[in-house]
């Protein structure tokens, strides 16, 4: 994913976040020079379990309209603090007294706070740089190894294609004898 693709699909998670009513949203943009394998948390809270379900649920269905699986969901049954890890972000939905407990801003200090505008113009000023001639990173499987887990639309339209041994040697057969139709048993 480029950087680009990478704020959208933040952004996205962050308004599916909004429109479940999440409370405290905040991004943290992690330093490169950190432990963190992401480079953003989406950190936000509900006021119970039933709402940090729905929460979670939405930014992941959100997120799957735009073809990005969560690679691990975390503590979605519990409801006290959901993890859902994109990879290149990690959307943290906490219940009040979770989040206060375990207090990420804290505890990631030295990440920057970003608020949605700074996102979105950071993503626009990139997007205008690729425009201009830089070329995106690559979008191989090599790179996003392990990121994505493959749809069942994937597989059953890999399924479509593959034809069992059976059907390939009675096609074979029928295309030796030139009949047309197929023997009956």
């Amino acid at each position: 994913m480029t950087t680009a693709d990478i704020r959208e699909q933040v952004s996205l998670a962050m308004n599916a976040c909004e429109d479940k009513k999440a409370e405290n949203l905040c991004l943290l943009q992690l330093d490169k020079d950190s432990s963190a394998l992401s480079d953003f948390f989406v950190i936000c809270s509900g006021n119970n379990p039933r709402q940090v379900q729905a929460i979670s649920d939405e930014v992941e269905l959100r997120l799957k309209r735009a073809g990005n699986y969560p690679n691990h969901i975390e503590g979605y049954n519990q409801a006290e603090w959901v993890l859902l890890d994109y990879v290149d972000f990690v959307v943290h939905v906490f219940s009040e007294k979770a989040r206060n407990y375990y207090s990420l801003e804290r505890l990631w200090k030295s990440a920057k706070l970003l608020s949605r505008e700074e996102l979105l113009a950071e993503r626009a000023k990139i997007t205008k740089e690729i425009a201009g001639g830089e070329t995106p990173r690559p979008k191989t499987p090599a790179a996003r190894a392990g990121a994505k887990r493959k749809t069942s639309s994937h597989v059953g339209s890999a399924l479509k294609k593959h034809k069992p041994a059976k059907a390939k040697k009675a096609a074979k057969k029928s295309a030796k004898s030139g009949s047309k139709k197929p023997k009956k048993k």
